[in-house]
């Protein structure tokens, strides 16, 4: 029978490898990330998936445990006043693993991650006798793993309950994020192993599961989150686990789309902890992580008060509604003479305060013309953007939004550019369907929109209420006034 750890439980951070610009391990940066996180959690885990280590030399491998170990201030002789270190030290082939397992234990690691044997598939037969033969020639704990999105195949769980019996094998990281595979296994094992969530998007539902702790490449960016999951979940207080849980999903979603650290060196980098990127062929920007999805980390770092960006000082427009239209060439003469209609609307609070300016009038007119002339040629950074309702369906009266203020990052312009857009279109149609806007404006009339969105706006279901709310204001404002008493 397996022997108890009694030191395997809790927040486990599945630590990045920092490299320099040539790719070279960077040990000063890998000791500040140790240093950044060691003080949130309960261990380390080095050389892991996420810490690229397909990619890393036998001689590398030695030196990031070694490091990891010194930086957790103990090793396998003790754990007094340490936090314990587990080892990654998967390899395709057995000799391969138990060499590395070998490296590991000589480096004072306190156990080793062996991951399901990958490339060429063994049968179940072989997936055992590979973890048993490194059990056997290395007197280390061992946890196996089992992520089937990189090794093609699932760990078999009959093989885990077979291997649970292994005194040195103690415990099982489950990266698959298949909860009905994880909890096969905590009941075919009936507790003689420790089984750790290893997918950040469901570890609340493993943990209340059964299982004992985790082991997640985002305990390294906000462990405190988790720290504060896995207290609630012992204590059974599932509503704040869940809330935590929905906090950071997420940014749990996108760590676990775009595997292999790019995604996670990407949040650290940009909370200042200097990690570089990842080794080739992952790229840090373009095909693995494109700026769209860096944009929405930054803005889900933001929301946790992990980064903070200078935000430049703004106003919300005050001059009269009908001084307001100048970047559409349409002074308050212009407006009067051609009779367009104007109305206005704001709300919400800040950060997510939004104002709506509308303008309103005959597609042959002043606006039509002005309408046309920002499609054709759009402002730097203030690119005006037709409202549609979904795919090649445009809202109609169709309706220009021309932000007011510079988009200056991709966080901004995903705002504008996101629930703005869409809550516009839907506040159009309800007021079509309410017959707010008559009906013949749908063929005969353009409208354009000048929106001023605070550009510190992160919550985007906030920003959709205030947006629908202010442009419900503005549509009023335009065709109920237009009808008079």
């Amino acid at each position: 029978m397996p022997v108890k750890v009694p030191w395997l439980k809790g927040v486990f951070p599945a630590l990045v490898t920092p490299f320099t610009k040539d790719e070279e391990f960077d040990e000063k940066a890998y000791r500040n990330l140790i240093r950044h996180v060691l003080a949130h959690v309960d261990g380390l885990v080095p050389c892991g998936t996420t810490g690229e280590f397909p990619y890393l030399s036998v001689e590398e491998q030695k030196r990031i445990v070694r490091v990891a170990v010194e930086e957790a201030g103990g090793g396998s002789a003790g754990l007094t006043g340490a936090k314990p270190v587990i080892a990654g030290t998967g390899a395709a082939g057995t000799r391969q693993a138990i060499e590395l397992a070998r490296n590991a234990k000589e480096a004072g690691a306190n156990a080793c991650l062996v991951v399901t044997p990958y490339f060429l598939h063994p049968s179940d037969k072989g997936v055992y006798q590979h973890f048993y033969e490194i059990a056997r020639a290395v007197d280390i704990p061992i946890v196996m793993y089992n992520i089937p999105q990189t090794v093609d195949r699932y760990l078999p769980r009959t093989v885990i309950e077979d291997l649970s019996d292994i005194p040195n094998i103690v415990g099982l990281k489950d990266s698959s994020g298949n909860l009905t595979y994880t909890m096969e296994v905590l009941e075919m094992t009936q507790g003689r192993i420790d089984v750790f969530v290893g997918h950040d998007e469901v570890v609340l539902p493993a943990l209340a599961g059964g299982c004992t702790g985790m082991i997640l490449a985002s305990a390294q960016v906000f462990p405190k989150v988790w720290q504060q999951v896995f207290k609630a979940v012992q204590e059974g207080d599932l509503t704040t686990a869940r809330e935590l849980q929905r906090s950071v999903q997420k940014l749990a979603r996108i760590f676990c789309r775009h595997g292999g650290g790019v995604a996670v060196k990407a949040a650290l980098n940009m909370m200042g902890v200097k990690v570089g990127g990842p080794r080739r062929p992952l790229k840090r920007t373009g095909g693995a992580l494109i700026h769209e999805t860096r944009a929405e980390i930054q803005m889900e770092l933001e929301k946790l008060g992990k980064v903070q960006f200078p935000i430049p000082s703004f106003q919300f427009p005050t001059s009269p509604l009908e001084e307001r239209f100048g970047d559409l060439e349409l002074s308050p003469e212009t407006i009067r003479q051609a009779g367009l209609r104007l109305g206005s609307g704001a709300a919400g609070e800040e950060p997510e305060w939004v104002q709506l300016d509308l303008i309103a009038g005959p597609k042959g007119g002043p606006l039509g013309e002005a309408y046309a002339f920002q499609l054709t040629y759009p402002l730097h950074r203030r690119e005006a953007l037709t409202t549609i309702l979904e795919p090649n369906l445009t809202v109609r009266p169709p309706t220009l939004i021309l932000p007011t203020l510079e988009q200056k990052n991709l966080r901004q312009a995903n705002m504008i550019y996101g629930p703005t857009q869409s809550a516009v279109a839907k506040a159009i149609v309800d007021n079509l369907e309410n017959d707010v806007i008559p009906v013949s404006a749908m063929d005969d009339e353009v409208m354009v929109v000048l929106a001023t969105v605070d550009p510190k706006a992160l919550d985007r279901h906030a920003l959709h209420h205030n947006v629908y709310e202010a442009m419900d204001a503005a549509i009023r404002g335009v065709f109920e006034m237009a009808e008079g008493p």
